[in-house]
């Protein structure tokens, strides 16, 4: 009962401390979203808490929509981040180049179309750990009334929806079917979402920048696969996995991943209809679904528009 009476007063303490700290009222998720207008909205900032509604820029008109916006959006890397020097970004494009190369081109190594599927399911496993980071962190954040935008978590969550379509497109080619290649993988992505935990909350821009270096190896890496497979792919039929996420009735989420067309740029191209028929054509949409997070990441870094 002690234990009890503990944990319930930790809990009334974080509910009473969210609550002084909150600066904005629940709002439905459903419907008109009341996250995207402005509105009055509390983040935390170094030396005090402000609140983003005296801050935010007038709503842009029609007209203004089609042109590229120059307006500051207020996100995790504009709100909580700093920006990072050039430095640091060839930093992280050579870490992950190199462990790339020992764990995957290494614990993954060879060269017929089994392994390719492992490395492959492995790749996916863990490339997907950093939406999962940055969508803890969020809540983290809005349930201690610090910070709230819905459009973040939706993007963060469709990315991760669309994550986890590749894996089980690799799943069911058989990159899971080794015990080693799953305790490796899954144990590799344990430690890795924790990391970016950690990178989000220190700086988001980093984070962000850390998984734009991760999706270029991934994109590139699916790239070299498909030039160097076509005829084998083209004459596989496609996943079941993947006529069902690509083709299917529902592509709301698969949408909502293509987050720079949804910003101030505006892209008036239609959206991605990849036809799937085809082993090569599911391998040729993941990869263009990785530039598609290379798009996102680099845009959330600049975070520029609305």
């Amino acid at each position: 009962m002690v234990e009890l009476s503990r944990i319930v007063s930790v809990l009334l303490s974080w509910s009473l401390l969210a609550s002084t700290c909150s600066g904005f009222q629940p709002t439905s998720l459903g419907g008109q979203n009341g996250l995207l207008h402005q509105r009055t909205q509390a983040a935390i900032s170094p030396s005090k808490l402000f609140v983003l509604s005296e801050l935010m820029p007038p709503t842009s008109t029609a007209d203004e929509d089609d042109q590229d916006c120059a307006m500051p959006h207020y996100g995790p890397a504009s709100v909580f981040g700093r920006p990072i020097e050039e430095d640091t970004r060839e930093f992280n494009r050579e870490l992950i180049k190199q462990c790339k190369s020992v764990l995957f081109d290494s614990l993954f190594r060879g060269q017929e179309m089994t392994r390719c599927y492992a490395r492959f399911y492995a790749l996916e496993n863990i490339a997907r750990m950093p939406y999962f980071s940055y969508l803890s962190v969020l809540h983290l954040y809005e349930s201690l009334g610090w910070w709230r935008r819905a459009e973040y978590l939706k993007v963060h969550f469709s990315e991760s929806w669309n994550e986890q379509h590749h894996l089980l497109i690799m799943e069911e080619m058989g990159g899971s079917n080794r015990w080693m290649d799953r305790f490796i993988a899954q144990h590799v992505a344990v430690f890795y979402y924790w990391i970016v935990v950690a990178l989000y909350l220190y700086n988001p821009t980093l984070a962000y920048n850390l998984n734009q270096a991760v999706e270029e190896e991934a994109y590139s890496t699916y790239a070299n696969f498909v030039e160097s497979n076509q005829g084998f792919l083209q004459s596989q039929p496609a996943p079941t996995a993947a006529k069902d996420y690509y083709t299917g009735d529902d592509l709301y989420l698969f949408d909502a991943m293509h987050f720079d067309k949804q910003g101030g740029r505006r892209d008036k191209e239609p959206p991605r209809r990849p036809k799937m028929e085809t082993l090569y054509d599911a391998f040729v949409a993941v990869r263009d679904d990785e530039m598609e997070h290379v798009k996102t990441m680099a845009y959330l870094q600049e975070d520029a528009c609305r």
